[in-house]
């Protein structure tokens, strides 16, 4: 049967309640540390850099708070819920204020057309909030066993906190405000996500049998949670479907581009979408193939609706002999 003890309470309160007060060594090493993740991890997105924005990750301590939020809401300890929620919302609200202020350092816009990192983040799907209800259930296992505690880095890495909130910041400041709500939304589901299935084991594991019967309202927390997880479901789902329309209507500009460049010899190199529009990239030999065949071609294939441009790009070849 999965239990804890009283020893296993005390252990994971002690990791993620943050006492003392703001000037605490628990609260300042916080701080710190969130600060910093948010400065490598803005650093990580504006180079475009996958490796560094996972170094933010790790670093990043916001997971502390939300499995403290979830902890407490088990526990029924209302101050602590109070103290780990505002530490959330106000983490949540220095990072983007960071990287927002980080962005006018930079002189070109960070936006999802020109940046991986952000072009990852501010489009998320159901695909997402299922993963992040796997990572946050293992959070919750890690911390509930001591025995498997050391995968909480790798679950530090697989959800992501810190970097949507930094892409909310810098698409802000580059003038994006819709980039930077999907990003937002993103970091919205994993937080919920993560409260949701958290609570979920440790209710597996009887937590909450440890506990001397309060006034507090457990269940209304649990309701308000699990309202925040319908919530965010509703757009998930609707950039899942937008998602799945747009990679299926380039798979078919793909197919009738690629038969377009085979008549002339040129070759299709990428076909990628930018908002509503379906960007073709072909090389090859002169002369150029015709753009008016190609359009002419996808409306015989019942894509009539969709929006095009293509970029052409020559290829000049030259033979090199061999010596001898």
């Amino acid at each position: 049967m999965l239990t804890v003890d009283a020893a296993d309470i005390e252990r994971m309160t002690g990791a993620l309640f943050i006492d003392g007060g703001p000037t605490g060594r628990a609260s300042t090493r916080f701080w710190v540390l969130l600060i910093l993740a948010g400065v490598i991890a803005t650093a990580g997105v504006i180079a475009d850099s996958t490796a560094t924005v996972i170094g933010a990750m790790i670093v990043a301590p916001l997971m502390t708070p939300i499995l403290g939020t979830v902890v407490a809401v088990v526990l029924a300890d209302a101050p602590n819920l109070r103290r780990c929620g505002l530490l959330v919302v106000a983490g949540a609200a220095t990072v983007v204020a960071l990287s927002w202020l980080l962005g006018h350092l930079v002189p070109f816009p960070v936006v999802s057309a020109t940046n991986s990192q952000v072009a990852q983040r501010v489009s998320p799907t159901l695909v997402d909030l299922i993963a992040a209800l796997a990572t946050g259930a293992v959070g919750a296992v890690a911390l509930a066993r001591s025995d498997i505690s050391d995968t909480l880095p790798g679950v530090a890495i697989a959800i992501s906190l810190v970097p949507p909130l930094c892409v909310v910041g810098l698409t802000l400041e580059s003038g994006a405000p819709h980039q930077s709500v999907g990003a937002l939304l993103l970091f919205v589901t994993n937080v919920a996500a993560i409260l949701a299935s958290g609570i979920v084991v440790l209710g597996l594991y009887r937590v909450s049998r440890l506990v001397a019967v309060t006034d507090f309202r457990r269940a209304g927390a649990v309701t308000l949670i699990g309202v925040l997880l319908v919530l965010v479901v509703i757009p998930l789902a609707i950039n899942s479907r937008r998602t799945d329309a747009t990679t299926v209507r380039q798979q078919d500009v793909q197919a009738v581009a690629q038969h377009w460049a085979d008549k002339a010899g040129w070759a299709v190199v990428a076909v990628s979408a930018s908002g509503n529009q379906i960007l073709i990239r072909a090389t090859g030999p002169d002369p150029a193939p015709d753009t008016a065949t190609l359009r002419q071609d996808l409306d015989d294939a019942g894509l009539s609706g969709v929006s095009a441009r293509v970029s052409l790009v020559p290829a000049t070849y030259q033979a090199l002999p061999a010596a001898g």
